[in-house]
């Protein structure tokens, strides 16, 4: 390389806002992150108090069929909160975040870090039939994900002012 893509970085990541205008309202990147881990927040605790102690309470003959019937019904929404989430903190990151919003950052790097190294592979597992130790497992994994999606709710609030 001959050094002109790291002097033109400037001009060509220019193209990126730092703030959005929507609505007559304007739209930074901290509002964005607030706006995400709320309504990640809002999700996780849902799930956390009433989706997985329902689904908990399902006997063993039935289990297949209600967690694939859970399995389709949540799917969609856990796309477009993580999706919405992974944008929000994505740009964040991007347009120099200060210490709140990096506090925000780590319980969201947590959060998502359990869901995919404990809760989406116990998921998967639980698909084929229930185990009660597993299922135990799962939900102390959420508990540990709500606990850190509304840890970064908290942080993201200050990172606005």
């Amino acid at each position: 390389m001959d050094g002109r893509f790291v002097k033109d970085w400037p001009r060509l990541v220019s193209w990126f806002p730092p703030t959005l205008w929507c609505a007559h309202a304007m739209i930074t990147a901290p509002v964005a992150l607030l706006a995400a881990v709320a309504a990640h927040a809002g999700f996780q605790v849902s799930v956390t108090v009433l989706v997985y102690p329902a689904l908990a309470r399902v006997p063993g003959e039935g289990w297949t069929v209600a967690h694939a019937a859970h399995s389709r019904a949540i799917t969609p929404l856990v796309a477009v909160v993580y999706g919405l989430l992974a944008a929000a903190s994505g740009w964040a990151l991007f347009t120099g975040p200060g210490a709140w919003t990096l506090g925000c950052l780590a319980a969201v790097a947590v959060a998502v870090s359990v869901t995919v190294v404990l809760a989406a592979p116990a998921h998967g597992r639980l698909a084929a039939g229930h185990d009660p130790a597993l299922l135990q497992r799962l939900l102390r994994a959420d508990r540990v994900r709500a606990v850190a999606a509304v840890l970064a709710t908290l942080a993201a609030i200050p990172a606005v002012w």
